[in-house]
């Protein structure tokens, strides 16, 4: 092991960077949101691109192509998601009235330009995902390297769009230790890639500030219905159980809180499991209780 696996910056007690300071969540200013409603309900669809020729190190996300170069089987089936899965989901949005934030690589624009098109005429917010699954932001990559990785997928995401793009969520949730200055020098004002909190929390960089917003992990339908293999009626009682925990805290405390849903096409899309997330979504909708809300429109009442 070479010395310089051992050398941090800032090592002390607590935390080793300068991104934020460590905040006990009793001294948070309390969040009321739209219409005085105790839940936001974050919907986040992650609409991805799976490179055939992704490298294999030094990182692979979950859903990466893992059966040998060329995996067609692999690549045909998170193909589904662009090519059947995200309309049904559009479907179910649709008929609930419901919009989400599309976290979108810019291969999608340039292959699928379909799908950006449907995306934007339903209103739903874009964040930007990266380039592809294949290209992750990791601390081998050069300070320039990363750099034009984020500007060129915001631009091509922008160009495809007309939206201004503002939130970002790296390709397998991955960041080398200048993701979060460049996102700041780009002009991002949230990202998602963080896991440790139930709400928004500022990060200072030297680029300027961000909004880490907590896309929650431990209850996506990746890590439940694929890396657990939960059925999705399990799928459904585990989400609505962070549902109702959520609730209970903010009527408690005064304070709202967020339920963030991760959706992906080439999961929850097929057939067999579309009908339980419509049942999911109408439960917590019957509730009378959630604001349906973009990331950005979240970010604007946090950081007003």
């Amino acid at each position: 092991m070479t010395a310089d696996r051992l050398t941090y910056t800032y090592r002390r007690l607590g935390l080793d960077h300068r991104w934020f300071e460590h905040e006990p969540t009793h001294r948070r200013q309390r969040i009321t949101w739209p219409e005085n409603k105790f839940i936001a309900l974050w919907i986040v669809v992650p609409v991805e691109f799976f490179p055939l020729d992704a490298p294999l190190q030094p990182i692979r996300p979950l859903g990466a192509l893992d059966r040998g170069y060329p995996d067609f089987w692999s690549y045909s089936n998170r193909d589904y998601g662009t090519r059947i899965g995200i309309y049904r989901i559009m479907r179910v949005l649709d008929a609930l009235g419901l919009r989400a934030t599309a976290t979108v690589n810019s291969a999608i624009a340039a292959r699928y330009p379909r799908v950006v098109n449907e995306i934007v005429r339903r209103g739903w917010e874009i964040a930007c995902g990266g380039v592809d699954m294949g290209h992750i932001h990791q601390q081998k990559l050069s300070l320039e390297v990363e750099r034009t990785l984020v500007q060129s997928s915001r631009d091509a995401l922008q160009k495809a769009s007309g939206q201004s793009i503002v939130g970002w969520h790296s390709p397998g949730h991955a960041q080398s230790s200048n993701t979060l200055q460049l996102l700041a020098e780009q002009g991002f004002k949230y990202m998602m890639d963080w896991a440790n909190d139930d709400m928004p929390y500022g990060m200072n960089t030297e680029a300027g500030p961000l909004v880490a917003m907590p896309l929650t992990y431990e209850w996506s339908d990746r890590v439940l219905l694929v890396q657990h293999n939960l059925t999705v009626d399990e799928y459904d009682r585990q989400v609505m159980h962070a549902f109702q925990h959520l609730l209970s805290e903010a009527k408690k405390l005064g304070s709202g809180r967020i339920l963030s849903l991760s959706i992906s096409p080439w999961i929850m899309g097929y057939p067999h499991r579309i009908a339980v997330l419509e049942r999911m979504l109408k439960k917590v909708l019957d509730s009378g209780v959630v604001w349906n809300a973009t990331g950005k429109e979240i970010v604007r009442v946090v950081t007003p």
